[in-house]
């Protein structure tokens, strides 16, 4: 049996928004992947301070969990210029450019939070605020649903499991996972909590179980929801969870194809 590898890797800039797709990156200790969740759009409130940033809970912000129009826009992030931007896909299949903003910016961020006060119209509580700690590349702030920074890992036959209970095709990318992993056993990945592994060279620490909610419902292709995630692990196994997070124990490199050395015992 070939050793487990990881097959692919994302951020996702702006938490609830889509993911980007990366070949690799640098990590610090006790860091998240560079710029993923360093943005997230509060719903009616102006509660965040950058200069004093505190957890929320997911709830606060726009997300898919209730916000599954979300599903339906595409975007992009440069790290460099701190541009975002962001496509509707349109029911023919193609996508078009409805925003764009240096979202690092204030001005920048209003651009995007004045298209969203249209698009986002019935969602919101309020007007929406996008919202973030300035910050450099590496470990910023991340508007994580846990209160840790964070490495979200999926295991790929966890999720074909899954698939084959459901009896229809489950797309990976809705558990929303900063590194996807294929050739472990499926499942296994839900023992390695407060056990310590490698990926490549990367030392990371297995920290919770990833107890998953409505946002998995969400197909990310067209924005529909037309499963029960959660309602299905928990009558079929027991349990709600799909991944683990874990913690990067010191600064390191992380790319695809890196192996996957399981802990020990």
């Amino acid at each position: 049996m070939a050793d487990p590898r990881v097959t692919a890797l994302y951020r996702f800039p702006v938490k609830g928004l889509s993911p980007e797709e990366l070949h690799n990156v640098s990590l610090e200790a006790g860091g998240t992947m560079p710029w993923d969740r360093a943005f997230a759009i509060e719903n009616g409130t102006a509660d965040f301070d950058p200069e004093d940033p505190q957890y929320f809970h997911k709830t606060k912000f726009l997300m898919l969990a209730k916000n599954e129009r979300l599903a339906t826009l595409e975007t992009s992030f440069d790290d460099d210029t701190g541009m975002l931007t962001i496509l509707r896909r349109e029911k023919s299949g193609r996508a078009k450019q409805v925003a764009k903003g240096d979202i690092t910016s204030r001005i920048g961020r209003q651009l995007i939070e004045h298209f969203l006060t249209s698009y986002m119209e019935d969602d919101l509580r309020g007007p929406p605020r996008l919202v973030t700690v300035p910050q450099g590349k590496g470990a910023g702030f991340s508007f994580s649903d846990v209160p840790m920074k964070v490495l979200s890992l999926i295991n790929l036959e966890s999720v074909r499991d899954l698939a084959r209970v459901t009896g229809k095709p489950v797309d990976p990318l809705r558990f929303r996972g900063n590194v996807y992993v294929d050739g472990l056993p499926a499942w296994s990945e839900l023992e390695w909590e407060n056990k310590t592994f490698s990926i490549g060279s990367l030392k990371v620490k297995g920290i919770l179980r990833t107890q998953r909610c409505a946002a998995t419902n969400v197909n990310p292709e067209t924005a529909e929801r037309d499963m029960n995630v959660p309602q299905t692990l928990r009558i079929s196994y027991g349990h709600m969870d799909m991944g683990i997070y874990c913690e990067v124990l010191e600064a390191g490199e992380l790319a695809r194809d890196d192996i996957v050395t399981p802990p020990a015992g």
